[in-house]
């Protein structure tokens, strides 16, 4: 059994980066396709912690409670460096009604599903609800975040990543499924489909295609820029007041490190290349810690989870389609906008290269936009399930 804290951390991140490799290095494998790394890295070390190899002490609490505080808010603020909002606003109206259609048709879903069937979850499921919610409007990130925002306990938590990579995955094989079709959906709907011919060339937020390759010195700045942020974001966190049973002093810390976040993406800082690298081991190394303190003694529950996953999805299907022919939208900026959301910057752009090259950037844009809102809209979803 591992008593001392630093062994703990440093177990964990060793079995984050043997995943990884492992994930890299077998690629081509159907199985890595439908269980990614981060899911991997997650069920091994809640099984390390079911079969009792860290001990509940003060020593591996302290390092658990410090590492995630730390790192939380530094990982949302490089990953945040590359959403500049002047490149949001290119997007035009309709873009932007097509990605907020898919933020209301989800938060719908979320509603009447947890209304229907809350008498069949466990208790605080609400929470986990509500740290998917985040990270079906941006990404891992934004769950992650709200784990912590809303304390949700880490057994129900994981029942959130299942939902997370296995609903996600249908829904994205279902989105690429639906290209074909584009034209057939197009002329149901008697869309304007100029938008394809104009493309979106110009973009600051395209790709990073255009950045210097990463060097010492860069990982150096963003590191040391990026926990001086998480520290200043956490002592004003600390000193300012709770509002609710949602707004406490990690929801204030996290809150004050995005729009730092936001803030600096339009300085040359955002410039700098390795941010959604370091943010990214940043990531896998707080999944890794949240699960080591999770266990499978509540796996029963596991089908009504991913049963409301789908249900979810199918009222969002519904909204999204009926929002489709009622204003007109193609089925490029509903499919984007959807996967903009549930997907986030893993798949969006690639269903918008998979209509034209050209449209790219907007994937890129609109999975940015919801690792900024994710946070905050998982928030808001949490409180209205709670007064269900």
């Amino acid at each position: 059994m591992i008593q001392d804290g630093f062994m703990y951390v440093s177990v964990l991140t060793a079995f984050a980066a043997l995943m990884v490799g492992l994930e890299r290095k077998f690629k081509h494998l159907k199985f890595f396709k439908f269980i990614p790394g981060i899911v991997l890295i997650y069920i091994g070390a809640a099984l390390m912690q079911t079969f009792g190899l860290f001990a509940a002490n003060e020593s591996t609490g302290a390092a658990y409670d410090n590492l995630r505080g730390a790192l939380l808010p530094a990982m949302l603020f490089l990953m945040l460096l590359k959403c500049d909002i002047r490149s949001v606003i290119q997007l035009g109206p309709r873009m932007l009604g097509g990605f907020f259609a898919a933020v209301i048709s989800i938060a719908l879903g979320f509603v009447f599903v947890y209304f229907l069937l809350q008498s069949f979850y466990v208790e605080d499921t609400w929470k986990a609800f509500g740290a998917l919610a985040g990270s079906w409007t941006g990404g891992s990130a934004n769950m992650v975040a709200l784990q912590g925002i809303l304390e949700v306990p880490e057994n129900i938590f994981g029942y959130a990543l299942m939902m997370d990579t296995i609903n996600y995955a249908v829904w994205v094989m279902l989105m690429f499924w639906l290209v074909p079709f584009a034209d057939r959906f197009n002329r149901w709907t008697k869309a304007d489909t100029g938008f394809f011919q104009r493309g979106m060339d110009e973009s600051a937020a395209a790709s990073e295609a255009g950045e210097q390759s990463i060097k010492f010195e860069h990982l150096l700045y963003l590191l040391g820029i990026g926990l001086l942020v998480s520290s200043l974001s956490t002592l004003a966190g600390n000193n300012l007041p709770a509002v609710g049973d949602v707004i406490n002093a990690t929801s204030w810390t996290i809150m004050i490190a995005s729009v730092a976040g936001l803030v600096f993406a339009l300085t040359p800082l955002s410039k700098i290349p390795g941010a959604l690298d370091i943010s990214n081991v940043m990531l896998y190394i707080i999944i890794a810690m949240i699960a080591s303190h999770s266990d499978f003694s509540n796996i029963a529950q596991a089908p009504i989870y991913l049963l409301s996953g789908f249900a979810i999805m199918a009222i969002h299907l519904v909204v999204m389609i009926l929002l489709g022919k009622l204003f007109r939208y193609d089925l490029f900026t509903l499919g984007v906008a959807s996967l903009a959301n549930i997907g986030g910057m893993a798949s969006a752009p690639m269903l918008a290269a998979a209509y034209s090259r050209a449209l790219i950037p907007v994937g890129v844009i609109m999975a940015l936009m919801g690792s900024f809102l994710g946070t905050y809209f998982g928030m808001l979803i949490a409180k209205i399930l709670s007064v269900l």
